[in-house]
């Protein structure tokens, strides 16, 4: 498989009292096939979040750099990496933050609007809520809905405009165990049916022999 994403001697660094610094990451090489499910596994402070946030384009590294598909996002201008966030990467956060006010499709068609998407809007939409096993629930508003069910609308939120990618911040945090399994096996599903590469954190071990592949993050850096 082509890898998607490429890392090279990514550390990241912040300005501690004294004039020392702290080191959340230091030196991380990593490579992502496309359509795997990656995992980045490590208890809170481990770097995990601080790593997807830098391969997304969310942060720059202190040094290093990242390629999406050969390309270094990281010499890029906030500018074109804006574009690339919006157009070709997919993004689902441990708060689901839907829209309380409006339904799970009008959530969803929201999205594609943002991402300018130019097919059938409500025929992209009907199918990702479909994929995600919600299409007899399109007209609920999120308080109508269970706390799987609302991570699921933000997934399909997170597909709709056919990104290359998805990266999911602990997206089963909030969910018991079996949800969490539930949503973690639409990701599986997503990579094969939609082609899509996810790059989800967790500290769940009960969700590591579900990811084609692990990085287990420890103080910064990469451990067996």
């Amino acid at each position: 498989m082509e890898r998607i994403i490429a890392a090279k001697g990514i550390k990241k660094g912040f300005p501690v009292a004294g004039g020392d610094t702290f080191w959340a990451l230091k030196g991380l090489d990593l490579e992502i096939a496309g359509g795997q499910l990656a995992i980045l596994k490590g208890r809170s402070g481990s770097g995990k979040t601080t790593l997807m946030n830098i391969l997304s384009a969310l942060d720059y590294p202190t040094e290093g750099d990242v390629f999406f598909q050969g390309s270094n996002i990281t010499r890029m201008s906030e500018k074109e990496r804006g574009r690339l966030r919006r157009n070709r990467i997919g993004f689902v956060f441990q708060s689901v933050a839907l829209v309380p006010m409006m339904t799970a499709c009008e959530n969803v068609e929201f999205a594609l609007r943002m991402a300018g998407y130019k097919g059938n809007r409500r025929e992209r939409v009907e199918e990702c809520l479909k994929v995600v096993g919600l299409g007899s629930r399109l007209h609920h508003l999120p308080q109508e809905l269970s706390g799987g069910e609302q991570q699921r609308v933000a997934i399909a939120r997170a597909i709709a405009h056919r990104p290359e990618i998805l990266f999911a911040d602990e997206p089963t945090a909030e969910l018991d165990t079996n949800t969490g399994l539930q949503v973690v096996k639409i990701f599986k599903d997503l990579a094969s049916s939609e082609g899509v590469t996810i790059v989800m954190t967790t500290h769940d071990t009960g969700l590591m022999e579900i990811g084609d592949v692990v990085f287990q993050l420890e103080d910064g850096e990469f451990v067996e």
